[in-house]
């Protein structure tokens, strides 16, 4: 993998993430990571909108004026959007009911619209296509790993409902951590969601903050 690619894994899963670095499309953040299941479905789904609208954006970034580049970036969008949402509605309903209009608000993510004008208007197709690939998976990560803190201080499961939201074959997901947990009310209510963001999101800068630790080579160490 060449230095540009490098950078733009690191960029998506981590220097840049959506979620805990741009703090962008909080709106599905905040209303589906009741569990890791919900997180999931919702991140995969951005996933694909974020990778084909970059390809098509940086495909046609030469024949597109600027004056009316944001209408058709939005137009592309929408589309793909569209597509997904009947994609789920068909193959993956229940998924499709839990999530509702937070797959449709997409459009409106900030994060998307954002990747396409930054990155995908100024860049080749496959680098684009990369760059949506890990943005997306970076969302991915951030919305899985909220709602699993959610769901296990809430309810003390992991993945509950995976087979029945994404099939059977994800059954084996399916894991009661702690079996006759009462369970936190407040942990899958929104004030619950902001909390773990926000400790996520301090977590993250003590690590990128931490000083790194200097080591002294032999020779140079006091003689005692």
């Amino acid at each position: 993998m060449n230095q540009e690619y490098r950078d733009i894994m690191q960029d998506g899963l981590w220097r840049q993430n959506v979620v805990f670095a741009q703090v962008l499309g909080m709106c599905p953040t905040m209303a589906v990571t009741t569990s890791g299941t919900n997180g999931l479905g919702m991140g995969l789904a951005t996933t694909a909108v974020l990778v084909v609208s970059n390809a098509l954006v940086s495909s046609v970034r030469n024949v597109v004026s600027v004056q009316v580049r944001i209408p058709i970036y939005i137009v592309l969008i929408a589309t793909l959007v569209t597509l997904v949402d009947l994609s789920l509605n068909a193959w993956m309903h229940d998924l499709y009911k839990v999530l509702g209009m937070y797959i449709a608000l997409i459009v409106a993510n900030c994060a998307v619209l954002g990747r396409a004008e930054a990155f995908a208007a100024r860049r080749t197709v496959l680098a684009s296509a990369a760059d949506g690939l890990f943005m997306g998976l970076g969302f991915t990560f951030a919305l899985t790993l909220i709602g699993l803190i959610r769901e296990l201080l809430g309810n003390g499961t992991l993945f509950s409902q995976a087979s029945l939201l994404l099939g059977p074959a994800f059954s084996f997901m399916e894991i009661t951590v702690l079996p006759g947990y009462g369970g936190t009310l407040l942990m899958i209510l929104p004030p619950g969601g902001f909390a773990v963001l926000g400790m996520l999101l301090a977590g993250k800068q003590y690590l990128e903050k931490r000083p790194a630790k200097v080591t002294v080579p032999a020779d140079l160490e006091p003689a005692v």
